[in-house]
């Protein structure tokens, strides 16, 4: 349905991310998916929200309009996962993994994800924010977790849609599949609106 809508536009999605393109699927949307080449940094200071929002903006600056035909959207997203103050991203380590969830543990951080819609002729950035409450995660818990899943490639180190999801999360206030990576809800209103 919503490709109908789109009137002959198409998606490329600059996300190497599993979820992102799952999410995308189960919406219904058609797609390509294009990789970006960007170093993800940002300026010091900035509050979380706006690191989402430059970190989308970005990658959607990889594709200029040489890249792109007239019926193209460019879709890129960027996640971050904030605790106070504290921005985590993705564990490198096994270690960086387990002090990452020890610091979730029995406490609540946000979630936010920033998208970026592209076309030759203009650029729409928005961001959803989440909080996700933790119980008290036991070492145990999060050692099983790390051992049996991928928290590397994953910002705040854990997936909400993976065991510790299940066993972990006390309450979410705002979209599940923004913590997921991608509010599919407000990308469907943005998209018909672009």
């Amino acid at each position: 349905m919503i490709n109908k809508r789109l009137n002959g536009r198409h998606i490329i999605l600059a996300s190497q991310s599993p979820r992102r393109q799952y999410l995308l699927k189960e919406l219904g949307l058609d797609f390509e998916i294009r990789e970006t080449h960007v170093k993800e940094v940002y300026p010091v200071g900035l509050p979380p929200a706006e690191i989402a929002i430059y970190l989308a903006e970005l990658k959607a600056s990889s594709f200029d309009g040489s890249r792109l035909d007239d019926k193209a959207i460019i879709l890129t997203a960027d996640t971050i996962v904030s605790l106070g103050d504290e921005i985590l991203g993705k564990p490198s380590t096994y270690h960086e993994a387990v002090a990452m969830l020890q610091k979730l543990s029995g406490r609540k951080h946000d979630v936010i994800t920033a998208v970026c819609l592209k076309s030759t002729k203009k650029k729409h950035v928005f961001h959803v924010l989440s909080s996700v409450y933790f119980k008290e995660l036991s070492l145990e818990e999060i050692e099983y977790y790390i051992d049996n899943f991928e928290p590397f490639d994953k910002a705040g180190g854990y997936g909400i849609q993976e065991w510790i999801g299940y066993i972990g999360i006390n309450k979410i206030e705002g979209s599940f599949f923004n913590v997921m990576g991608l509010p599919v809800k407000e990308l469907y209103e943005e998209l018909l609106k672009f």
